[in-house]
């Protein structure tokens, strides 16, 4: 089994934080658990009314999820205008798209059909290219967009330049924890070499991140304990890693898949060939 050989690694998961963490522990390495955001449900009010009764009125052609707490939150607050199976007679009756397998799987729990599915890494661009490829003419078409926590500008824009009449609802946001302690603890953790690797699985970990070392004034020497070849950065996905780019970070690596697991294993695998001699000749 891939070993981190007892490696203290920041986890700024705030989802799942238990299951990375154990992630990490399975391995052998010491989690520094630093929640970088929670999700901010937004109060139900005309946007988000509006939207369920376009779909339940079949004004939409195809329906866009980006998250699967995006999908079942769009659900829940159906199910609290009483429109719940509205709702979902309405999405079957449509095109259905999942930008990845979490909101797939919510559209499955419902017994609904998903049409479109894009490859790893399942990114804003796999997504465009796997609609601009699956033939569906979408000039005057109406295209609902559920939005994650924050404006996802590019595929608005995207779906816009095909002709689409985007319709979009935003269901909740990103904002710091309550407690930022954990956090605050986790930036002291990095600039002073207490740790040996940051995980990052979202970009808006690197902007919540970099946000609370501006509020302790350590900003620009965050940047650079990252930068040192002694902590190894390393996020989940391309978008992880643009934003870290843009931070002036770089990241050491991305794994294969963009998932928990595999960011855990290649870590792994990173701490291994580091550690193994190198074999004079070779």
């Amino acid at each position: 089994m891939a070993d981190l050989r007892g490696k203290s690694v920041v986890v700024l998961e705030a989802r799942l934080p238990s299951e990375l963490a154990s992630l990490v522990t399975r391995h052998g390495g010491r989690p520094i658990v630093g929640p970088a955001l929670r999700e901010v449900p937004v109060p139900r009010g005309p946007e988000i009314e509006l939207f369920i009764e376009s779909v339940c009125a079949a004004r939409l052609d195809v329906i866009v999820f980006q998250t699967g707490v995006g999908a079942r939150a769009l659900i829940a607050a159906a199910d609290e205008m009483e429109r719940r199976e509205d709702l979902l007679t309405a999405i079957r009756a449509m095109k259905v798209v999942c930008r990845g397998p979490k909101p797939a799987a919510a559209m499955r729990s419902v017994d609904v059909r998903v049409d479109l599915l894009p490859p790893e890494p399942f990114t804003s661009k796999e997504l465009v290219e796997t609609i601009r490829g699956s033939g569906w003419e979408l000039k005057s078409k109406a295209v609902g967009l559920q939005h994650y926590g924050e404006l996802n500008a590019y595929l608005r824009a995207q779906l816009t330049s095909m002709g689409a009449n985007v319709t979009e609802v935003s269901l909740y946001g990103y904002e710091l924890p309550e407690d930022t302690n954990p956090l605050e603890n986790a930036v002291r953790a990095i600039i002073d070499g207490l740790t040996d690797a940051v995980l990052f699985t979202t970009q808006v970990q690197v902007r919540h991140l970099f946000q609370m070392a501006e509020r302790m004034d350590v900003r620009d020497t965050l940047r650079d304990a990252m930068s040192s070849p002694n902590v190894i950065v390393a996020p989940v996905g391309p978008v992880c890693a643009r934003a870290l780019e843009e931070e002036g970070v770089t990241p050491d690596f991305v794994p294969a898949h963009p998932k928990m697991g595999p960011l855990v294993l290649a870590l792994a695998a990173h701490f291994d060939a580091a550690d193994r001699p190198t074999v004079a000749g070779s």
